[in-house]
């Protein structure tokens, strides 16, 4: 028997920049110009049936201008699409194009087009890169900053995925003027989730700014953008792989993922979450993680924007306690919660320990509440 040992030892340096502004797409042409896209010639543009005559058509029109080949490979807009068939038929699509290594993906759009996009890249040729133009309040706070790429199945959330970061991100704020309320109003729910974790700070701001900011404010919009990209980056250049403290990131997300998924996405992401961040809230005061005034304080700014903090009387409640086990922070069976500390900070259980089991009788005595 002989063991022969591959040493693989290496120092990857996956840093990139988060550009916020406004028409941002000749900027984006302008980068790739000047060597954005590591000397490719060919993109793959991914997006949805909504943004496609928004804004992928143009990005298309002003890179075939500038002499770079594309072709736009579009999926029906909606968490729905978030599975593994639409990204074997976005895949098969490159292939039958001829799309090979020698190709740059990129991803426009919101949280769902970015997941999607950012795993496709990961995987497609062994790996291409990528670059996300998000066009959402919501992916702009959460999906397109990080580099976690994920889909779904009808078991389990975001459990099918790999960690793979992006060249660069174009925070477009002038394309969430294109958006109806509701999405405005949906893409709230991450931002508020992000002061809760770790900005008192934007916390504030958005209880005296909240309608500038659905009003799409240039001034409130960028506040909001950095603010987010300050609170992601803090924790991502910390634990980029999700080994303890980036599962901080997933506060609300135990019982919110899985409302979202009873409800048979009838509930938007955001609004989802905003529901389970209000159970996360009402436990933590009971547990004394955050006072009364504090719980309310976060239910009532969830509300002012417009956001859900009450579990839909269509959805059944035990089947939804049965959903969260499917959360990605389960260990042996035991479901796990992150809680926050007060409003701009999170609850610690020990060494680099951020989430804590809850038995299964403490979080059903919460949702029956709701």
């Amino acid at each position: 028997m002989s063991c022969f040992r591959v040493e693989l030892k290496k120092v990857v340096d996956d840093s990139y920049d988060v550009q916020i502004g406004k028409n941002l797409i000749d900027t984006l042409i302008h980068d790739i110009e000047n060597g954005l896209a590591q000397g490719k010639k060919r993109f793959a543009i991914i997006t949805d049936s909504t943004v496609k005559p928004l804004y992928a058509d143009l990005i298309a029109e002003k890179l075939e201008k500038a002499g770079y080949a594309n072709d736009i490979f579009v999926f029906p807009a909606g968490e729905k699409s978030k599975v593994r068939a639409t990204k074997e038929a976005l895949e098969d699509a490159m292939l039958v194009k001829g799309y090979r290594r020698d190709c740059c993906v990129i991803a426009v759009g919101g949280g769902v087009v970015t997941d999607l996009a950012g795993f496709l890249a990961g995987t497609y040729g062994r790996g291409v890169p990528f670059i996300n133009y998000s066009t959402t309040l919501l992916s702009a706070a959460d999906a397109s900053i990080g580099g976690k790429t994920a889909v779904d199945t009808d078991l389990a959330t975001n459990l099918i995925g790999l960690i793979y970061q992006p060249l660069k991100v174009y925070v477009d704020i002038d394309t969430w003027k294109t958006l109806p309320m509701e999405h405005r109003i949906n893409g709230m729910a991450e931002t508020i989730k992000h002061a809760c974790l770790a900005d008192s700070e934007l916390f504030s701001y958005i209880e005296e700014h909240g309608e500038e900011i659905l009003a799409c404010d240039e001034e409130a919009c960028i506040y909001i953008s950095e603010h987010n990209c300050a609170v992601k980056y803090e924790v991502v250049m910390k634990d980029e792989k999700e080994k303890n403290l980036r599962e901080i990131l997933n506060l609300g997300h135990t019982v919110g993922r899985a409302v979202e998924t009873v409800s048979d996405y009838r509930l938007l992401h955001g609004e989802a979450v905003a529901i389970g961040m209000a159970a996360q809230v009402n436990l933590g005061c009971r547990c004394g993680y955050l006072t009364e005034e504090e719980r309310d304080r976060v239910v009532s700014l969830f509300e002012k924007i417009g956001l859900p903090v009450t579990i839909p009387a269509y959805i059944d409640k035990e089947a939804l306690v049965d959903k969260l086990y499917t959360d990605k922070k389960v260990r042996d069976g035991r479901l796990r919660f992150v809680f926050q500390k007060g409003i701009g900070d999170v609850m610690t259980f020990g060494e680099e320990v951020y989430a804590r089991p809850v038995s299964e009788e403490e979080i059903r005595a919460i949702l029956m509440d709701m």
